[in-house]
This record gives structure tokens, sequence and C-alpha cells, in this order.
């Protein structure tokens, strides 16, 4: 069953480096135009050595799309699969070649970020938009998907991942351990930007409100006797610059303080268990609650979850078929991306 007008699907995601000696380079294209010192990318770098230079999220990919293409041919749905990055190989202009190459005209895409923020979703567009720009006439049309923060097959692998992590605290400290949201900072001002434009959502814009969103669907299936909040993490920019707050190791000591003593932490603004989960939760934000004598669990993100997999065909079925975006809320999901969307001042 062709999904018309579409003639393939193509998953974008960040990228990563697969081996010692492409950490660097990598990080390089990351930081591309911005003036990042050399100190400061081998700083960084050290995150990768630890596991060899590898990072999760290529191989995560590779099981997505495994996944997809599994419940695509299931379900009858024809569509060949192909998958680009935006700062590692497959590097994404180089998709789009290939695609061109193959005859395929019309793209719906799938961006491995569920929220709306410059880094999160407008940067993918404008990615896609310069990859076409490089292959030329022959390239073909991309439809980005919507953000997905408020699909039920992004819930519910969450609300599972989050039962499963509090199940594996001490039970004598399992009722009242608080539950922390956890996704990447970004400068104040790029969250207060994200959003369609005549919207408004508050401090934040879109990407705090989406974020807060999630927290509640999920925090009010877990119950009232796990309180829960939103922090942030990952934060890369200059002391001087007003990022969101508060940093998820600040607040554990806060914490700690205030007499909690076990907390999981869900990464939700995240799709898969990559470096800024593995490095950043289970190494630094752990030996934070450790410090402080709490127990600490951290619940795994969508990853391959049937239902969040599903979610990718019902997402395409929604897209190819024009209908209106269905979630479990109704903040909108800015999903047209129309001009100054998401849009980094």
């Amino acid at each position: 069953m062709p999904y018309e007008p579409y003639d393939a699907f193509l998953l974008v995601s960040f990228g990563g480096p697969e081996a010692n000696e492409d950490v660097i380079s990598f990080l390089e294209n990351v930081t591309r135009g911005r003036n990042i010192p050399r100190e400061r990318l081998a700083e960084v770098g050290q995150h990768y050595y630890l596991y060899g230079g590898v990072s999760p999220i290529n191989q995560q990919c590779r099981d997505l799309i495994a996944a997809i293409r599994t419940d695509f041919a299931a379900a009858g749905v024809d569509l060949p699969i192909y998958w680009g990055n935006r700062f590692w190989t497959p590097m994404l202009s180089d998709t789009v070649a290939q695609m061109a190459r193959d005859g395929v005209r019309r793209v719906v895409a799938m961006a491995t970020s569920a929220y709306s923020s410059y880094s999160s979703h407008r940067a993918y567009l404008d990615d896609i938009a310069a990859a076409r720009e490089a292959v030329g006439p022959d390239a073909p049309d991309i439809e980005l998907i919507r953000p997905f923060f408020d699909h039920p097959g992004f819930i519910e692998p969450l609300v599972e991942h989050t039962r499963d992590a509090l199940d594996r605290l001490p039970e004598d400290r399992r009722a009242g351990a608080r539950v922390l949201f956890s996704a990447h900072s970004i400068p104040t001002a790029m969250a207060d930007a994200s959003g369609a434009p005549g919207r408004d959502h508050g401090p934040g814009g879109a990407y705090v409100a989406q974020l807060t969103e999630v927290a509640r669907l999920v925090g009010e299936r877990l119950g009232e006797e796990h309180p829960y909040e939103l922090v942030y993490q990952s934060r890369s920019g200059p002391p001087a610059q007003p990022w969101l707050e508060p940093d998820v190791n600040d607040r554990l000591a806060e914490l700690a303080e205030q007499g909690v003593t076990a907390v999981a932490v869900v990464p939700h603004g995240f799709v898969s268990d990559h470096m800024e989960v593995v490095y950043d939760l289970d190494n630094e934000a752990r030996e934070t609650a450790q410090k402080h004598g709490m127990h600490f669990v951290r619940a795994s993100s969508p990853g391959t979850h049937p239902r969040f997999v599903a979610m990718v065909r019902e997402l395409v079925a929604e897209r190819a078929s024009g209908a209106e975006p269905f979630g479990l809320t109704s903040l909108p999901a800015c999903h047209d991306c129309p001009e100054g969307c998401c849009s980094q001042h």
C-alpha cells in the first residue's frame, strides 16, 4: 500500500562519531562557524573517548530504521527508507543525492526530535533545504513530519519506562521518589522565540510549554505519590548567556538538602539514549545524586518501543492524508512551521 503522494521515507538525525579518530572532526562539524575554542572541543571529546569514540546515536538510528521497516511491511506500507544525518555520515546531502539518483520525487521525513525550537525543529528544515540546494534541480521535495511531543506513541513509552525505572528503586524509597523530567537546555532567547508567531506560549515559548505538557501527561499517569518537575541538562553556552534552568545537577543538590532520598530521571527531551543521556545523566547526574546520598534511577527514552515505532507510521499517514494532528493535548504543534517559526534571534 503506497502512501501517496510520497514515494520514500527519510529519517533525519543528528549523527555521531563511530571511532576515536572521528570525534574532533564530528565536533568541528557541529560547531562550525561558532568560533568554539579547540580546547573546548577536546574537553567535550572526552565524553566520547570514554566509549571508544562511539556515539550511541547512529546504531540507535539503525535499530529504529530496522523496526520501522518491519512495521511498514506488516502494515503493507510500500515506502523505501533512507537515512541522513546533519553532522556525520551518512550525511544528509549525500542521502538526498542518492534519492535523486534513485528517482525519488517526493519524500516524507521525520527528525529524531519531538519538540519545537530552532535546534530541535527549524534547524532540521534549514539543513534539508541546504541539502536539496546542494543536489540541485533533481533533488526530491521533502516534507518534515510535525513535532510529535504530544502523540500517544511518544507519551506511552515514557510512562512505561518511567514505571520500570521507579520499580528499580528500593521498595521503602519508591513511594516518595521525586521524578525529574530532563531536557536539553537551550538559550532562553531561543526558547522564547520557539513556536508559531502570534501565539503566546508564556515564558520559554513553545519549547518549554511542550516539555511541561509532556511532563504533566506522564506525571499524571504515575500517580500523586510521585511528585515531578522539569529540569535541564547539557548546557554548553558561555556563562554570561542565560540558558534554561534549573540544571539537573543543581536541582539534585537542592533536593538532597530538602530531604529527598530517591529520584527517577526521565530524559523526556530525547527520543533515544544517545551521548547526552548516557554521559550527562548516567555519569554526571548519577554521581551528583550518589554524592548526596540519593538513590538514582534513569528511565529509558522511547527508543524502539513498539508504540513509538507504530507512531512513525501513523504520522506518515497523518501527513499523507492532510488530517489535523491528533495528540493528547490542545497545545499547538506548529507542524506547518510558518515563516519565523522556531527561529533563532
